[in-house]
């Protein structure tokens, strides 16, 4: 993360900071973003921050704009790429000088998963994730716990790959009623919780074929794989099962 850390005090996690990464300035450091986390149909003209701690004077615009998820170790623990953002409310100020809310006109990327503003602050916390709690959130949210397992795995410079030491991976298929539930249960089967291990096909034939980590998978053994027959679309198990063998990887259903 660009420039000094911004986090001082006590505060909320997680910490939103928008940089200029052209010029390794911080645009703006606050506690929580409104607008920022929406589904992809909306259109809102502006992103807001509030309970801000920093904000960059003079600065109006930047077409390279990245905002660091930060952690309350003061550790970048998510990073979104941006693009270009204009400068709105300059910021309302409460008689102590503290700024309440800064806005900015977002031009280039944000986040489709709303659930994901709800669930950054858990692994924000501080406190270290625990076996299975990905299953403590409703279904619908699975979607942006994957988000949060992926973006949160590269932004802090880690690799698709294994880096568990357990040749013989177990899943449990009463556990699995979705795709992204499957590569949730996977990640953590693998890498431990909040883990990584694919989002897609792709990406997990890329995870499988890695040459880094303790190297590629020996064995599944998926229990309960009928629960999940009976879940998820026959084509997406049928082309897992065809890339847990191209790969030799051996697939054991029970």
């Amino acid at each position: 993360m660009a420039g000094e850390n911004p986090v001082a005090g006590k505060v909320d996690f997680p910490l939103y900071v928008v940089s200029d990464e052209e010029v390794e300035r911080v645009l703006v450091a606050a506690e929580e973003v409104e607008g920022f986390f929406v589904d992809s149909e909306e259109e809102l003209p502006e992103v807001a921050f509030l309970r801000v701690h920093e904000v960059a004077k003079g600065r109006q615009r930047t077409d390279d704009a990245v905002m660091a998820v930060v952690n309350r170790q003061g550790e970048k623990i998510g990073e979104y790429f941006i693009g270009r953002v204009v400068l709105g409310d300059a910021g309302v100020e409460e008689s102590g000088g503290d700024i309440l809310r800064v806005t900015y006109q977002f031009f280039g990327n944000r986040c489709e998963y709303p659930e994901a503003e709800r669930i950054w602050p858990r692994w924000a916390s501080g406190v270290a994730l625990e076996t299975g709690e990905w299953l403590r959130w409703p279904v619908s949210y699975q979607d942006a716990w994957l988000h949060v397992v992926q973006n949160s795995w590269f932004a802090t410079n880690r690799r698709a790959a294994r880096y568990g030491a357990k040749d013989i991976i177990h899943l449990d298929g009463g556990q699995i009623s979705t795709k992204s539930g499957f590569y949730c249960a996977l990640g953590e089967a693998v890498n431990g919780p909040g883990g990584y291990f694919g989002s897609n096909l792709d990406a997990l034939a890329e995870c499988i074929s890695s040459s880094f980590g303790e190297g590629p998978l020996v064995r599944v053994v998926w229990r309960n794989f009928q629960a999940s027959r009976e879940s998820l679309d026959h084509a997406f198990l049928d082309s897992l099962v065809g890339l847990m063998r191209e790969f030799r990887v051996e697939l054991a259903t029970c």
